[in-house]
Parts: C-alpha cells; sequence; structure tokens
C-alpha cells in the first residue's frame, strides 16, 4: 500500500513539473490567428436594394368624364400596340362626328353646285364675247356705210345700240362669272370649317375610347365597369383606368449609398436577385448612375428638401437586365450586387489582418523612465500611424516574432483586399483575433492558436 502511494505521489510531482515547465516555455508568447499571401481573383462589389421597373410604362388616364362602358382588357394580359383596351361612354361625342359628316356631305354638294354655276357663267361669257364681237364688225360697218351716206339715220342708231346692249350683256356676264366664283369659295370654305369641326368632334370621340400606345403586359387595373371616371383638372390628377408596361426591357431600380456611387459607373456588369423568385439571379448592367442625392428617411432630392437636417443620403441607380423574365412583375423587391472592379490572380490578405502601426512606438520600446515619456512627447506630434500587417518571421533562435511590414492595399472583395507592395505569395501573417491583434507590438513572440478556427482568406495556419 506504501509502494502505491509513493508511485501516486511521484506521477503527481512529475505532472506538475511538466505543468511548469510548458507554461515557462509559453510565458510571453501571444497566441494569435495567421493566414497565408496567396493570389486569387479578387471583386469589389457595391449593394442596392430597390425595385423591379419596366424602363417603358404609361398611367392610361381618362380624357373625358363619362361611365366606363367596357374594358376590355384585364391584369396580366397582354396588349398589342394600337388596340382598343376601353371605351368610356360617348353618346353625345359620337353624335357629334355624324353631325359634322353630314354638314360636310351638305358643303361639298354646295362646292359642286356652285362649279356647275360657274361654268355656266364661264359659257355665258364667252357667248357674250362672241355676240359683242359680232356687233362690233357690224357697227364698224355702219359707220363706213353711214360716212358714205348709204346707211339711214335710223339703221346706223340701231347698230350703235345694238352694239352697245352687247358691251353692257358682257359686263353682266363677267359680273355674274365673278360671283359664282365668290360664291364657290365661300362654299369651300363653309366645308374646311365642317372638316375642322369633324376633327375636333372626332378627337372627343377618340379621347372616350382608350387604346394602348405600346406592346404592353396590363399590370393595374383600379377601375370596373359601370364606375364613372373624370379627367385631371390642373393640379388634380384625372382617373386611371389602368397601368401598361412594357415588359421587354426591364430594369432594376435601387438606391446606393453615398459612400459607394463614386465607384458606380455606366456599362458595370450586376447581378440582380428578386425576393419573390428565390434562387434566381438575373445578369444586368449599369445604365444609369444618379447624380442627384435622395435623403433616406423621405427620398425626396436635397436640392428639392427644405429642411438643412444633415442625415444619410443615398443615390439612384437603374440596372438594366440582360435578359429579362415573364417571371418579373413591376414593383418586385430586388437586390443588386454591381461590380465596380475586378482583378485576376491578384496577392491578397484577408481585411482583418490591416492595422495602422505607429513608427515611434519601436523607439520608445527599451527605453524607460523620463528619457522615454520625454521621447513620447517630442515625437507624438510627428508620428503618422502607417497601415500595414504583422508578419511571422524566426529570429535565430527558432522562435516566431511578428514583424511589421507597411503594405500599400488596391481593390477591396467580400473578405480579402489586394496587395499592392510589401508582401510577397505565401508569406504568413497575423490575421488576429481582434483585440490581440490591436494591441500587438512590434518583435512581440507569437505561437499559433492551433485551438480556433483558421481565419478567414484563402491562406491558413502552416
Amino acid at each position: 500500500m506504501k509502494k502505491i502511494l509513493l508511485i501516486a505521489l511521484a506521477v503527481v510531482v512529475a505532472a506538475v513539473l511538466v505543468g511548469v515547465m510548458v507554461y515557462k516555455q509559453q510565458s510571453g508568447y501571444t497566441k494569435v490567428l495567421t493566414a497565408k499571401i496567396v493570389r486569387q481573383d479578387l471583386a469589389t462589389v457595391v449593394s442596392g436594394t430597390g425595385q423591379i421597373k419596366p424602363i417603358t410604362y404609361a398611367n392610361l388616364g381618362a380624357n373625358a368624364m363619362g361611365r366606363v362602358t367596357h374594358l376590355y382588357v384585364k391584369e396580366g394580359d397582354l396588349v398589342k400596340k394600337g388596340q382598343t383596351v376601353a371605351t368610356i361612354q360617348n353618346v353625345q361625342q359620337e353624335a357629334g362626328v355624324v353631325s359634322q359628316q353630314a354638314a360636310i356631305a351638305a358643303a361639298k354638294t354646295d362646292v359642286a353646285a356652285s362649279v356647275a354655276n360657274e361654268k355656266t357663267a364661264e359659257a355665258n361669257v364667252e357667248k357674250a364675247k362672241a355676240d359683242l364681237e359680232q356687233k362690233r364688225l357690224d357697227w364698224e360697218r355702219a359707220q363706213s356705210l353711214y360716212k358714205d351716206g348709204i346707211l339711214a339715220k335710223q339703221d346706223f342708231d340701231a347698230k350703235k345700240a345694238a352694239y352697245d346692249t352687247d358691251v353692257a350683256t358682257l359686263n353682266q356676264c363677267v359680273a355674274a362669272l365673278n360671283q359664282a366664283k365668290a360664291q364657290t369659295d365661300s362654299y369651300r370654305g363653309h366645308l374646311q370649317m365642317a372638316v375642322a369641326s369633324l376633327r375636333s368632334n372626332q378627337d372627343l370621340l377618340d379621347q372616350t375610347i382608350l387604346v394602348a400606345p405600346f406592346d404592353a403586359v396590363v399590370t393595374n387595373e383600379p377601375v370596373r365597369e359601370g364606375e364613372s371616371v373624370v379627367p385631371g383638372i390642373q393640379n388634380t390628377v384625372g382617373s386611371t383606368l389602368m397601368t401598361l408596361a412594357d415588359m421587354s426591357v426591364v430594369t432594376a431600380e435601387v438606391k446606393v449609398d453615398e459612400t459607394d456611387i463614386v465607384n458606380i459607373q455606366i456599362g458595370q456588369t450586376a447581378d440582380v436577385s428578386v425576393d419573390a423568385l428565390p434562387g434566381k439571379v438575373f445578369k444586368g448592367h449599369v445604365t444609369l448612375a444618379g447624380d442627384q442625392a435622395l435623403l433616406r428617411s423621405t427620398g425626396v432630392a436635397t436640392l428639392q428638401s427644405t429642411t438643412g437636417t444633415e442625415e444619410a443620403k443615398d443615390f439612384k441607380v437603374v440596372v438594366t437586365l440582360d435578359t429579362p423574365s415573364s417571371d418579373l412583375r413591376p414593383g418586385l423587391s430586388t437586390t443588386a450586387k454591381i461590380t465596380t472592379a475586378h482583378k485576376s490572380n491578384v496577392l491578397s490578405l484577408p481585411i482583418q489582418a490591416l492595422t495602422m502601426h505607429n513608427p515611434d512606438d519601436d523607439k520608445l520600446k527599451g527605453q524607460g523612465g523620463v528619457q522615454a515619456a520625454s521621447l513620447s512627447s517630442s515625437s507624438t506630434a510627428k508620428s503618422t500611424p502607417v497601415q500595414g500587417v504583422y508578419v511571422m518571421e524566426k529570429d535565430k533562435s527558432g522562435k516566431l516574432r511578428a514583424k511589421f511590414v507597411p503594405v500599400t492595399t488596391g481593390i477591396t472583395g467580400a473578405t480579402d483586399i489586394e496587395v499592392v507592395s510589401g508582401l510577397t505569395e505565401g508569406q504568413e501573417i497575423v490575421t488576429g483575433p481582434f483585440k490581440t491583434l490591436r494591441a500587438l507590438k512590434n518583435n512581440s513572440l507569437l505561437k499559433r492558436d492551433t485551438a480556433k478556427a483558421v481565419a478567414p482568406g484563402s491562406g491558413g495556419n502552416s
């Protein structure tokens, strides 16, 4: 029994000694997560939320007051350009058109009759001219005979009277012809007035017949047959019979944060997802990047806002879908992920590995007392923190130490960022934990924390 107790005591002592040795070996070490610098494809993505909108749509409103007599389509129907989609009560308008059509027919008859009168008057003028020519010759002959004393005075006077009569007759016929032409012009004016009135009445009738302005889908129909509608007056909105949307060209109109709008350019590619169609992603490209900031709380443009309250702002961005689907409907909630930058096969590191380091901290290391305080107070104003990462390197004794390396970065991906300069492929860097990384000092002893998961990124623990 005593022997067993001695053996147990020896085991406990050995365990304690091993624990003490391990503790001494680990004292002064900082456990960290690591990753390696690798090459990969990176893309910077800007997200925005909004809704599906057709690029072309129209609200067909009432242009005349009356009762809806017929709706020829319903929501979801496809319509063709020029197709009649609805009619409003139009008895008076139809009567006006028929009345003016009759007036035009009567005016045309009057014009035709007046033209015939012109022809008669023209014939009378020609006959009067021929008679006058004959009377002129008789009068000239009578003058010669009268001088020679061959013609009696009575016959001479008769020839002169006949000539004067035909002159008057010709003048009368010419006046009648001019009167007939004037009458024709008057009738033609009446005809033009009737045609103009018909055009006006036809327009009033057309306003009671609604036709599709383009090929579209009926997306909204807020009225029913038999309901009365009214046109808009000044600032009062009129009745809307239906909304038509051309779904051949569909867009996602989203709002992008003001900090991201500077990276949005026309033509950039985007992936568009719709909440109502999970699992489907539509490819598209940016066709509009708004220049006007919108207040996030109200959606009103800043130039139109009368308040001076500072708040977050968004910008409108329109993404046109390359291949729209028939499943899409206007107003569906959507999210657009716009690729603003893309690079292939570039050096990258996890974003969380980046930290800011003050070079003067290295100068203060090893200094103590009044000298360190004096150096700190004299250099703080001049120092500028530098962006970089802590690289794991072995010292001469083989121990892992942290070495701060300034890094120049490029485009930012979802979890990684491009390394432009400062690092090489395969180098192992410290990625966390966050608190440890922020408090880490240059030349600190390091130990890989194998108990925790590898930090996000392409690299892993070695």
